[in-house]
């Protein structure tokens, strides 16, 4: 990775821009009651749903959504992996239809049911859902969930979004349009489950700012869970200029797939995108050059399958986690740290912090860049918001050195710190040429340590622990000088 310092402008950057559609997310809670077959009692029932369509509902037709969340029912499950689809008709079919997969006591349980809709009594239909229990297709009981409109009407409504859905394979396209003085980067960083080596795959393009060729260079490492770190590079070779990704020396990194060759370094890697873009600089930032930087994960998370060879071991990937992203600017940072953390369970976190090499901005300490992606939820609502703060309520501070560096910050009712750790010998330092020939230097581990935890302010309890992650070993993590 290299943290730019500029993005730019042109109509080139424009022509590549896709608006995106608008999809739909909100909030649901419902609570009831359930009678398993054979038993003579009925339990209670709690469901707390995350339901996100690709399109913006309608009401005239029929929308199908993807659901996420956690179910629980009194003494026999608490399952918050629940996962299922909706199909929203409330006019079409006059039904809200639900379809849900949970697990209770080691069984797998579906909750098949839906609100149908009476123009009678349209309230009353819109907020009882009966259901049934399916177990291998066998009914195993009966039940209603309702949906409290005292006191869950408010929060229902107000957790309705709009997000703009982009198209991971268009985030790909190169970003360059023939400006002296760019450097624009694809990097890809993973996991192996099954032996705990990290990868780290880097390709970049650089633009050199007294109006020489433009060339492309890269290097791929290992990061074994023992033994030394192994890197390899390829190029400087002429930019191939391809219309989808990074494609120079016989090194490819393009939308869903990642080959090439340096040294004794060999890989052939499909992935899969796994969630939507993460933008963890403010999303405008991409297309206007308004900030001095620009990074995005064309997907938050991603899985990767394939082989990757280095030095006679060859790793068979399956499933690997992991994440590509992009950077494009005019060079490296003055000084940067960044992370990119699998939390498990589909949660993600990013960190940029960086300190600017304009003249002004190369006083002031790292601006931080902060998502949290948790739940199918983005946090904070709006990048910028951490990174300068937003009506009084904090932002993020970084603190930038080896072997361990940290985040800490507040936006809105949250607070987080962020602590990583860079054990040496899991650190590999490359060194980096700006487009105007200065130097910079990288400190990278794919084999990183973490700690993340985040805090909710409570009245009158002060702060309470929401959630907490350690990392062993499985973040990904860097820090560049000058």
């Amino acid at each position: 990775m290299t943290a730019g310092t500029d993005t730019p402008a042109g109509p080139g950057a424009g022509a590549r821009r896709t608006p995106g559609t608008r999809g739909t997310a909100f909030r649901e809670t419902m609570l009831g009651t359930v009678r398993l077959d054979g038993e003579d009692r009925t339990r209670r029932i709690r469901l707390d749903l995350r339901v996100t369509a690709d399109r913006v509902l309608r009401l005239l037709a029929t929308t199908r959504a993807a659901a996420t969340g956690r179910l629980r029912i009194a003494g026999l499950a608490d399952d918050p992996g629940t996962r299922g689809e909706l199909e929203i008709s409330p006019l079409a079919r006059r039904r809200i239809r639900y379809r849900l997969s949970f697990t209770a006591d080691g069984r797998h349980l579906t909750l098949d049911g839906w609100k149908s809709l009476t123009p009678r009594h349209p309230l009353t239909s819109m907020t009882v859902l009966p259901f049934t229990l399916y177990e291998n297709g066998t009914r195993a009981g009966t039940g209603t969930l309702r949906f409290p409109l005292t006191t869950g009407l408010a929060p229902f409504l107000a957790s309705f979004r709009f997000p703009r859905r982009q198209d991971a394979h268009a985030l790909m396209a190169p970003r360059w349009n023939g400006e002296p003085g760019r450097t624009e980067v694809w990097y890809t960083t993973l996991t192996d489950p099954a032996t705990g080596t990290g990868v780290w795959l880097h390709h970049e393009l650089t633009a050199p700012a007294d109006g020489s060729p433009p060339y492309a260079h890269g290097w791929a490492a290992a990061f074994p869970a023992r033994g030394p770190v192994r890197h390899a590079r390829f190029g400087p070779a002429p930019w191939d200029r391809p219309g989808d990704g990074f494609a120079a020396a016989g090194v490819a990194a393009g939308p869903g797939r990642l080959t090439g060759a340096a040294d004794t370094f060999h890989w052939d890697l499909t992935e899969r995108a796994a969630d939507e873009p993460l933008f963890t600089f403010p999303r405008w930032s991409w297309r206007r050059p308004l900030l001095p930087a620009a990074q995005i994960l064309p997907a938050a998370r991603a899985a990767y399958d394939g082989t990757f060879t280095y030095e006679g071991t060859t790793l068979t990937l399956d499933g690997a986690p992991g994440g590509s992203a992009r950077i494009y600017g005019h060079g490296n940072a003055r000084r940067w740290a960044w992370l990119h953390a699998d939390l498990g369970d589909g949660d993600v976190l990013e960190v940029v912090a960086a300190v600017s090499m304009r003249p002004v901005l190369r006083r002031l300490p790292p601006l931080v860049f902060l998502r949290l992606r948790r739940g199918g939820e983005t946090w904070p609502r709006r990048a910028e918001r951490g990174a300068i703060g937003w009506a009084g309520l904090g932002r993020f501070r970084a603190d930038v050195a080896l072997p361990t560096w940290t985040v800490t910050g507040r936006a809105g009712l949250r607070r987080i710190r962020v602590q990583v750790t860079q054990p040496a010998e899991r650190t590999l330092a490359l060194d980096y040429t700006d487009p105007d020939g200065t130097p910079a230097l990288c400190r990278n581990s794919e084999r990183a340590d973490a700690h993340v935890l985040l805090e909710r302010k409570w009245w009158p309890g002060g702060w309470r622990t929401e959630a907490e992650w350690h990392l062993d070993g499985t973040a990904h993590a860097e820090v560049g000088t000058r």
